[in-house]
C-alpha cells in the first residue's frame, strides 16, 4: 500500500515483463492456481482500465483508502476497493510478482476454496486494522500524518500472506540483502521498505502484518473451515453446475461407454443392455464386445458352452481382460 502522490503515470514497460513472467511461471506448474490468476488479472485490469470497463471501474480518486472519509461518510467502497488499485507500473509489478510467488505456494498447499476465503479474510482484517490504527493515533496528535493519508495497493494483504506463509518455517530468508529468520521476515521488510521507500504507507503494511497474526490466532482457536471458506465453497458449487453443463453441451455426447455393467443376476436385463453368454456380464448397448471377457455380442461359437451349462474359468476371464485392456 502506497501513499498517493500526484505524479503523472509514465509507462516504463514493466507490465509486459510482469505478464511474461507470470505466464512462464504458470506454464511450469502441474496444477494452475485459479484464484491467484484471478487476483492478478483483476489488479492488472483495474490499473489498465480498458475502455469497455471504464463505466464499471470507478476512478482511483473515488476509492483511495482514507480513514477520515471512510469513517465520516461510511464509505465501504474505499474500504474494500482501494486494495486493488495501484499508483504506477512499478507499484503494480512489484505487488503482483509478490502475489504470484506467495499465491502459488499458499493456494497449492491449502486448496483454492480455502485460499480464496483466506484472502477475503486477510483483506477485511488488514483494512480494518489499518483503519483502527489511523483512528487511534488521533489520541497522540498524529492526525496530519495518518488520519488524512491517501493510500492504495494490495501490499497490506501481501504482508498478511507473508506472515501466514512463513508461520511454520524454521529457515532463514533474504530480505533486501539481510538474512533473517523467516518467521520475522515481514517485520524486517516493514522496517527496511519504510527506510528505502518513505512514500509507502507504514500503517497499511503494519495493518497487514497484524492481520496475518490475528488470522493465525483465529485459525488456531477454530479448527474447522472459516465461515468465508464455506461461503466461497457454496458459491463455487453453485457456479460449477452451469459451467459443467455448458462444457458437456460444448463437447457433445460421449460415445465411449465402459465400466457400467454388472455380472450375474436374473435372466432379465435393462433395455439397451446385453448380457454376455460366456461370463454373464451386462454390457452397454454401445459395445459390440464384452467388457470383461472380450467375447463378441453375437458370437455363435458358444453353443457348446451353453449346451453343457459350463462357464469360462475365472482365470481365463482375467487373462482375456488383461489381453484386452493391456493391464
Amino acid at each position: 500500500m502506497s501513499r498517493y502522490r500526484r505524479n503523472p503515470q509514465i509507462s516504463n514497460g514493466m507490465i509486459p515483463l510482469m505478464l511474461f513472467q507470470a505466464v512462464n511461471e504458470y506454464r511450469g506448474l502441474d496444477r494452475k492456481p485459479p484464484v491467484t490468476a484471478a487476483l492478478l488479472a483483476a489488479n492488472t485490469l483495474i490499473y489498465l482500465r480498458p475502455s469497455f470497463l471504464d463505466h464499471i471501474i470507478p476512478p482511483i480518486d473515488r476509492v483511495f483508502f482514507n480513514a477520515h472519509l471512510i469513517l465520516k461518510y461510511k464509505d465501504l467502497k474505499r474500504f474494500f476497493l482501494s486494495a486493488f488499485y495501484h499508483l504506477g507500473e512499478s507499484h503494480l509489478a512489484y505487488n503482483m510478482m509478490s502475489l504470484l510467488w506467495k499465491g502459488i505456494q499458499l493456494e497449492t498447499s491449502m486448496g483454492s476454496t480455502e485460499f480464496a476465503g483466506m484472502v477475503a479474510t486477510l483483506l477485511g482484517l488488514s483494512q480494518g486494522i489499518t483503519l483502527l490504527l489511523a483512528k487511534s493515533l488521533l489520541l497522540f496528535d498524529y492526525e496530519k500524518a495518518y488520519y488524512h493519508e491517501y493510500a492504495a495497493g494490495f501490499s497490506g494483504v501481501l504482508f498478511a500472506m507473508k506472515v501466514v506463509l512463513n508461520s511454520q518455517s524454521d529457515s532463514y530468508t533474504n530480505v533486501q540483502g539481510f538474512m533473517v529468520p523467516a518467521k520475522h521476515a515481514a517485520w524486517a521488510e516493514l522496517i527496511l521498505i519504510q527506510m528505502l521507500v518513505p512514500d509507502v504507507s507504514f500503517l497499511g503494511h503494519l495493518g497487514g502484518i497484524l492481520a496475518g497474526i490475528v488470522y493465525l490466532r483465529l485459525k488456531a482457536l477454530y479448527r474447522g473451515p472459516s465461515p468465508l471458506t464455506r461461503i466461497v465453497g457454496g458459491l463455487t458449487s453453485i457456479l460449477r453446475w452451469p459451467l459443467s453443463s455448458l462444457l458437456r453441451f460444448w463437447r457433445g455426447p460421449q460415445q465411449r461407454v465402459s465400466g457400467r455393467g454388472t455380472t450375474g443376476g436374473s435372466g432379465t436385463t435393462t433395455p439397451g443392455i446385453w448380457r454376455c453368454r460366456a461370463c454373464t456380464f451386462d454390457n452397454s448397448g454401445w459395445l459390440t464386445v464384452c467388457e470383461v471377457c472380450g467375447i463378441g455380442r453375437d458370437d455363435v461359437g458358444l453353443s457348446s458352452l451353453e449346451s453343457s451349462n459350463s462357464m469360462i474359468p475365472l482365470d481365463e476371464i482375467r487373462h482375456r481382460r488383461i489381453q484386452r485392456f493391456g493391464r
